[in-house]
């Protein structure tokens, strides 16, 4: 079978920029903005806007003329959040980044018990890492359990990171406990800088790059985590791999539909109150 991509129908791909064009704007935009962003000309533009509004993809506001996403276009988008199966996007995603880098990676999600691994892509080359699914790590003392706590809210967080830091290495989970301070601190840049890294931790020797993946609602849904030899997981502030992680990510959070800058909100440090956010569960 032929892996050439047929003839497509011009005119429904410049309607699609169109229809970009206003997922982009993210707001009832005038005639000339949508085609300005579109790239093409007010005219052209309009024809396209008056045949969306007869099928229910756009709609215009009475009062100020200006075009906005219509019913459809919700519908439209709703049966797409049904058909996706979260697990089985990032699954297949950790598979891929395994593949990319030749290391080892692990798909993490919110358990009873913390950042609870499920899927474990092993590296080409192997590394002397006990990791497999169920798995707990620390909230504290690794790069996955430091990106959920700076992304989830304390109400969640904190409960487990009281008791994480009272079993101290006698705990269960995989890396050793450090403390609260550490963990402010490090979840303030990890909101920054959009990934949690650690270096030589909890393994001496070996690095990790955590990345959120967040759904259209900007919840965090799962981490991805990339684990090699500091050899090949640079963390400088100008790594490749870094760079390349914090992308994968993105463009995974992408798929369902997440949009950078929109509906997430910053969680605050885990030593105080908040209201708990739905993310994908693994009873660990």
């Amino acid at each position: 079978m032929s892996n050439v991509e047929g003839r497509g129908v011009q005119s429904v791909e410049v309607g699609a920029r169109i229809l970009h064009a206003m997922v982009e704007i993210g707001a009832a935009a005038m005639l000339r903005d949508i085609a300005a962003r579109a790239d093409i000309a007010s005219a052209q533009a309009h024809a396209y806007l008056v045949s969306f509004r007869k099928t229910g993809l756009v709609e215009q506001d009475p009062q100020t003329g200006r075009y906005l996403l219509g019913p459809f276009a919700l519908q439209l988008g709703l049966a797409r959040m049904r058909q996706v199966d979260t697990l089985r996007v990032a699954g297949s995603a950790a598979a891929d980044l395994a593949t990319e880098f030749g290391l080892m990676v692990t798909l993490a999600v919110w358990g009873t018990h913390g950042p609870t691994i499920v899927q474990v892509q092993e590296a080409e080359v192997p590394i002397h890492v006990n990791l497999r699914a169920g798995g707990v790590y620390t909230l504290t003392g690794t790069a996955t359990g430091r990106l959920f706590a700076a992304h989830l809210p304390p109400r969640i967080v904190a409960p487990l990171v009281e008791a994480e830091l009272r079993a101290g290495s006698q705990g269960r989970g995989i890396g050793v406990p450090t403390s609260l301070p550490a963990l402010v601190t490090a979840a303030e840049q990890i909101r920054i800088e959009g990934c949690s890294t650690t270096a030589g931790s909890p393994v001496p020797g070996i690095n990790a790059i955590a990345v959120p993946v967040f759904d259209h609602t900007g919840q965090l849904q799962c981490a991805l985590t990339l684990i090699g030899p500091e050899s090949a997981v640079d963390l400088g502030q100008a790594s490749p791999t870094v760079a390349r992680a914090r992308a994968f990510g993105q463009e995974i959070s992408a798929r369902l539909g997440y949009r950078a800058g929109g509906t997430e909100a910053a969680a605050e440090p885990p030593a105080t109150g908040g209201r708990p956010r739905r993310t994908a569960r693994a009873e660990g």
